[in-house]
């Protein structure tokens, strides 16, 4: 039964759809596997074609030698210094000063502070007031004032109110300030909340840095399972209360909060929905509006990141702009991110172009991608697009397996998998979209191996039954060595020497005249099957029979190099053979009431040159000796 099933086509195609619809459900469940097979693709992408670089944004590099610089030294950097770094960048021209750190707590550097930890007893020693003591974070803020154009920047945190440790302070473990509300357009849906990132708290700046600044952004990112940084949230979520009310409002990441002040405008963010704009059906379904800037961004509040090749010229040292060494033209009228690459201070990432990189060029890349309107795409449609590619595709396969060779569907696997990989390079040169050419490849793959071992087991199977079916009706060896060498499958023969024998039941005539068509037909079956078998015991080959006759010979289509002897001792074995045949047919014959017939065999045998092979038309033609 399960044999008679294995190879059924019906069975087949339950099996070839049962796999379609296996993969179609791996492909809406996206598992982690499935991510990472298709950024494997959308990186080498990015690597074979990465994005131009612009000169519109630079790196403050807190790097190793900044770090070593004698008038600052390790890091956190006393207020006052991280002070004068912001007024000089100022007096540059920079557009934004965006800082990719976070100052959660007062500057313990402070002469103020310091004065007023020591002892009680000093303190009244030396000093009766503070007030002409400086305070570096008031020092800060007055230059974050002036300069009218610092950003700063707050972390998203797991800490969750009513869960502190009470003997720490949390104090700045809250959502922060929001500068400029984001504003949701008349269509935008509230599955944007539900979607991306919500945060339960965050490590803010002092209250005192951040109501002076101009901009106030988050620069967390999350990245993939391989460790890699490649999308990057533009909004997160977060609860504010009013009084007695909740409302959820939307928080901009540092990059979209640098852009907004470098216009120059207090524009407001906005977020709209495709209902709102008209474009490419391909295009996501919500944008984002700052200023000029249109950034598309995916459901879940995201931007895939286009990088481009890390240029060493946009970094520069944090010790020259704060000593002035620096030339004011590398900073003019540009975006100046304060980051660090000290491996020290542990913000290296990974990203498609670079195994180690500061993680401020995840910022810097987004920040360019607004300014230039150069953006990657990988939309809800394009998934959707890519589901029903892989549903069609896989059903075309499965229903034209059965109809064309396996060459063929080889062919049209080859082409499909090879159209996958030029459309999606070709869509990501042009338009920037992020199709993915991998999974739908890996579907077309799957199923051509598939049916191929369906219908190697199904041919199988179906050989098996030929070969078992003529071997009653040539030479099992015969069929064996046509099985090796299928190119003898023609007409013509060849000279060999052969033992031939030829055998019959003597006065044949007059016995038949005694059994009705039934019972001699059966007399003849049980007369012919001992011969046989005796013939193909002794490696002889059955040519044909011949009513009551039957001929055979030795020594094709193997060779048989004592063929003769072989063919007189077949004929000496079917002369025993007989007396068991003939006492059995007595005994039938009796119970029947009739009278009881001898069979008596005439064998002949010669051994002679002939001519062997495959003899009669080209329409039909059988295994056969002539001589």
């Amino acid at each position: 039964m399960f044999k008679r099933l294995l190879v059924s086509r019906w069975f087949h195609f339950i099996l070839l759809f049962s796999l379609l619809f296996g993969m179609l459900f791996v492909r809406v469940q996206d598992y982690s596997w499935l991510k990472q097979m298709r950024f494997m693709a959308f990186d080498t992408f990015n690597q074979w074609y990465p994005r131009e670089k612009t000169d519109k944004v630079v790196v403050i590099d807190i790097d190793e030698a900044s770090l070593k610089y004698p008038d600052l030294g390790q890091f956190p950097w006393p207020r006052n210094d991280v002070a004068q770094i912001v007024d000089n960048l100022t007096d540059m021209g920079a557009a934004a000063i965006v800082f990719d750190i976070t100052f959660p707590e007062s500057d313990r550097t402070s002469p103020r502070t310091v004065f007023q930890s020591l002892p009680v007893d000093i303190r009244l020693q030396n000093f009766t007031s503070t007030d002409d003591l400086l305070d570096y974070d008031e020092v800060f803020a007055e230059s974050i004032k002036k300069s009218k154009r610092v950003v700063t920047g707050f972390t998203r945190t797991d800490v969750i109110a009513g869960s502190e440790d009470k003997d720490i302070d949390y104090s700045n473990t809250r959502n922060p300030r929001i500068k400029k509300p984001i504003m949701l357009g008349p269509q935008a849906k509230d599955d944007l909340f539900e979607r991306i990132t919500h945060m339960s708290n965050s490590t803010s700046n002092i209250e005192l840095l951040t109501k002076e600044a101009a901009g106030n952004g988050f620069f967390s990112t999350t990245p993939d399972t391989d460790g890699k940084i490649r999308k990057i949230p533009l909004l997160m979520s977060a609860d504010h209360y009013y009084g007695d009310t909740k409302r959820k409002l939307l928080h901009p990441s540092l990059a979209l909060e640098a852009v907004r002040v470098s216009t120059g405008q207090n524009t407001i963010v906005r977020v709209t929905s495709s209902d709102e704009w008209s474009g490419s059906p391909f295009d996501t379904k919500y944008k984002l509006k700052v200023g000029p800037y249109t950034v598309p961004m995916t459901q879940d509040g995201r931007i895939y990141a286009y990088f481009s090749k890390k240029r060493e010229e946009d970094y520069i040292p944090a010790y020259k702009v704060f000593n002035g060494s620096v030339d004011p033209e590398k900073i003019n009228g540009k975006i100046a991110v304060i980051g660090t690459s000290a491996e020290g201070l542990k913000d290296i990432r990974s990203t498609p172009l670079d195994l180690f990189v500061a993680g401020v060029e995840g910022h810097v890349n987004v920040i360019e991608q607004i300014l230039t309107n150069n953006y990657l795409i990988r939309s809800e449609s394009i998934n959707g697009a890519e589901l029903l590619v892989v549903a069609v595709v896989g059903f075309l396969m499965i229903v034209l397996a059965p109809f064309v060779g396996a060459v063929i569907m080889a062919l049209f696997t080859i082409v499909l998998v090879s159209g996958f990989g030029l459309f999606s390079w070709h869509v990501f040169l042009e338009y920037k979209y992020l199709v993915d050419p991998v999974y739908p490849a890996f579907v077309a793959i799957s199923i051509f191996m598939m049916s191929s071992i369906l219908s190697y087991i199904r041919s199988e199977s179906e050989k098996k039954h030929v070969r078992d079916t003529f071997s009653l009706y040539i030479s099992p060896d015969y069929i064996k060595e046509l099985t090796k060498n299928p190119e003898n499958v023609k007409l013509g023969g060849q000279s060999k020497e052969l033992s031939v024998m030829f055998t019959d039941i003597r006065g044949f005539t007059t016995i038949s005249e005694k059994f009705t068509p039934a019972d001699l037909t059966q007399l003849m079956n049980d007369f012919l099957t001992p011969m046989s078998d005796l013939v193909m015991e002794n490696r002889g080959t059955i040519d044909k029979y011949m009513g009551d006759a039957m001929m055979a010979f030795w020594n094709a289509p193997l060779d048989d190099d004592r063929h003769a002897e072989n063919a007189c001792r077949t004929a000496l074995l079917m002369d025993e053979a007989l007396e068991p045949i003939n006492e059995r047919l007595a005994h039938d014959m009796s119970a029947q009431g009739k009278e009881p017939v001898v069979l008596k065999a005439g064998i002949g045998i010669n051994t002679g040159l002939c001519s062997v092979g495959n003899m009669g038309s080209r329409q039909r033609f059988a295994y056969s000796a002539m001589g």
